[in-house]
Parts: structure tokens; sequence; C-alpha cells
């Protein structure tokens, strides 16, 4: 597998969004002994056919309750810092009472390149960022501002996210059957194990069609 481009991001991410999907990266990372990189199934794309692939920048954000002074300062620094291929990955506590994403934070983060953004918390302005195209993954959408019910606190720092921790420079890869994350360090390992899988179970399908049993070509591919 020597062939991936592992020495730039972008081209990765682009295979990754071409070839790969949520499932078989998560059979990798089982795989690769990491077995609790799946987030919460309640995070889900805002529009159905999204799919979200990049580095993470993670955002921590608490909730409040009354108005705080420069109350956005981080929020605005977390999404000026997005770099290309990035992604906003961001923990509320689980909260309900706030909206950390929308619109314009989208637009910021498109002209910064960024690949997109999974909240575990609310979202709004959807139908806006379905419009742009720009793939956002959250818990629900909330038509509230988050100013005095909620304040990002830190950002570019490790987070639990849907439940998985979560350190800068992961990667996160997101579709409509959920999101996992792939540690920095097992990149090139997850990927690998994942584009031989693919290749099973293409071969496998083909057979299936061609009339053979599951058992037939289980006991050829071992792929399920």
């Amino acid at each position: 597998m020597s062939e991936l481009p592992f020495d730039d991001d972008l081209q990765l991410f682009r295979l990754m969004r071409d070839r790969l999907y949520a499932a078989v990266l998560c059979d990798a990372l089982d795989q690769a002994g990491y077995r609790e990189q799946a987030m919460r199934a309640d995070i889900r794309p805002v529009y159905k056919d999204a799919v979200v692939a990049g580095r993470a920048l993670t955002v921590e954000s608490v909730d409040i309750h009354e108005p705080k002074e420069h109350a956005y300062d981080k929020e605005i620094a977390a999404v000026d810092s997005l770099k290309a291929g990035d992604v906003l990955v961001a923990s509320t506590g689980q909260s309900t009472r706030t909206c950390l994403w929308g619109e314009l934070l989208s637009t910021a983060a498109t002209l910064r390149q960024a690949n997109g953004a999974v909240i575990d918390g609310y979202t709004r302005d959807v139908r806006r960022i379905e419009e742009m195209r720009f793939p956002v993954f959250s818990t629900g959408m909330y038509p509230v501002d988050s100013a005095g019910r909620s304040i990002v606190t830190d950002y570019n720092c490790p987070i639990e996210c849907g439940g998985v921790s979560v350190h800068p420079g992961d990667i996160v890869f997101g579709d409509l059957d959920g999101i996992v994350v792939i540690p920095q360090s097992a990149t090139r390992e997850v990927i690998e194990k994942a584009m031989a899988k693919v290749e099973g179970e293409n071969l496998t399908r083909e057979e299936l069609e061609q009339g053979s049993t599951l058992r037939q070509v289980y006991d050829k591919y071992g792929v399920l």
C-alpha cells in the first residue's frame, strides 16, 4: 500500500471520501485493536449525503446561564485557526440548551477550506448549510443562539465527543452510518486495512452476484 498518498492530507481525505466509508473504517479500527472509536449514533449528518473526512481541530464548550462579556472570543479564535482539510470537532457536554454551530460559522469554515464540522450538540440554519454543501454532523437542530447559553472555554485540546476521545490531528470520517475517529498514530495501519477489506468485499459481492453461496465466499475471502 505504499502508493497511498499519506504525505498529502488533502489527497488522503479525497481518497477516503471516494473509496472508503464509516463501516469499513470501523472494521479496520477493530482489526487494529481500536474498538471504541465510533461516536454515538445520535450524531447525524444534517443532510443525508454529507460526508466528512479531515483532521480534528477540537473545541470544548460548556453551558452558562447568563450573558458573558467577550462570549464569542474563543469560538471565533477556534474557527479562524482552521486550516485546509481540518474538521472542527466540538464537545458541548451533550448540551440541550444551546446551539453551537450555524450558517455563518459554516461560511467562515468554508472560506478557511475546512472539510466540515462534527458537533456533539445542536446546529441551526440547516437549510443554508445544506445549500452550501458544507458537511455538518450534530445531535439535532435548534434555533437558539449560544449567547448566554454556552461558551467555548478551550480549543485544540483533547476532548470527548460522542463518547470517543478525540485529540487534535486525529482523523475524523463521517457518513450516513456515523462517525469514526482514527488516532493519528494509527492512520497508515487503519487505512491500509480498510482498503484491503474493501477489495475483499468487492470480490465477495461479485461472486455472490454470480451465484456463489455466502459460505463459499466467506471461506474464500473471510469478509462479511
